[in-house]
């Protein structure tokens, strides 16, 4: 096979990871920066061109797509969709999973568990959202953070007061949501490849630390999930449309609870802590994919 990947550089780890793994069972690879592609829209085949050429030979698409590229990364990534070449995670489900807001508004309407979630833009609402979410200590998240940035934990009621009206001042939309205080800063990476999860890590945040992020300081342990927890992980990547995802989960007095669900979630972590070569499992994985999207080709 052809593999392209499109990520800005070949030397990212999850990148790197992916071009190891797709060589060693006998594939070429390129890595495209999507920001140097540009599209020719037409009433023809779609195109992506990419240095003076038209990128037309390869048999797969793997997006590594970073937060701050992600709309002109998903037009790329739909033209390929267009051209009919398989991609791993589709533009629209990336596009999903990168809008905080919109993907809790998703998974709630399949029943999925959550945070309790209040968005609102009134600053008359402030007291309102506060309560709706069971009230202090609560988390304010910025909706266009990523990796544990802009992310608070208010403790009391006129500190979440004070952050919501900052952030109302430099009209940045946000999210309040419950916290869930039993979790005790830990929460619980799923890595799922098309219905199975195939690995898992428990993250823990350092003392005084809510967040559990890697890139925050959080430490990661290897852990076994429960039929619940695995059951809501592969609905969660399920109901977002994502082929390949991180579901990110808290343990609640209720039950598994999804925090995020990430369409490019990282490599390093997941294989260090559990061993396993979930890089390897993604190539196999599109292997498996292509070869029957060839065969149903082959049938009409």
């Amino acid at each position: 096979m052809k593999i392209c990947i499109l990520s800005q550089s070949a030397a990212l780890v999850s990148t790197r990871r992916l071009i190891e793994e797709a060589e060693a069972r006998g594939h070429e690879v390129e890595v495209i920066d999507p920001l140097r592609c540009y599209m020719n829209i037409s009433s023809r085949k779609p195109e992506v061109h990419y240095k003076g050429r038209i990128l037309n030979e390869f048999d797969a698409v793997i997006p590594r797509i970073g937060a701050s590229i992600t709309f002109y990364g998903a037009a790329v990534l739909r033209q390929f969709e267009m051209g009919g070449t398989y991609v791993l995670n589709s533009s629209v489900a990336l596009l999903k999973s990168r809008d905080k807001l919109k993907s809790l508004q998703h998974m709630s309407k399949y029943d999925i568990g959550m945070p309790v979630s209040c968005f609102a833009h009134s600053t008359q609402a402030t007291e309102d959202l506060i309560d709706s979410v069971g009230g202090a200590p609560l988390i304010i998240k910025v909706l266009e953070g990523t990796q544990g940035k802009g992310v608070v934990l208010a403790e009391s009621k006129k500190a979440a007061e004070s952050v919501i009206d900052m952030l109302r001042g430099l009209d940045v939309h946000f999210l309040v949501q419950q916290y869930i205080a039993e979790s005790k800063g830990a929460d619980v990476r799923c890595f799922v490849i098309k219905d199975k999860v195939v690995a898992t890590m428990k993250r823990q945040g350092v003392d005084g630390e809510f967040r559990s992020n890697l890139h925050c300081g959080g430490v990661a342990e290897k852990t076994k999930i429960s039929p619940d927890e695995r059951a809501t992980a592969i609905k969660a990547a399920k109901v977002m449309g994502l082929k390949v995802a991180g579901v990110d989960l808290i343990r609640s007095n209720n039950g598994p609870l999804v925090l995020e669900v990430n369409s490019s979630p990282g490599l390093e972590g997941i294989e260090k802590t559990t061993g396993k070569n979930v890089a390897g499992l993604i190539i196999e994985h599109i292997e498996k994919e292509v070869e029957l999207k060839k065969a149903a080709g082959e049938k009409k």
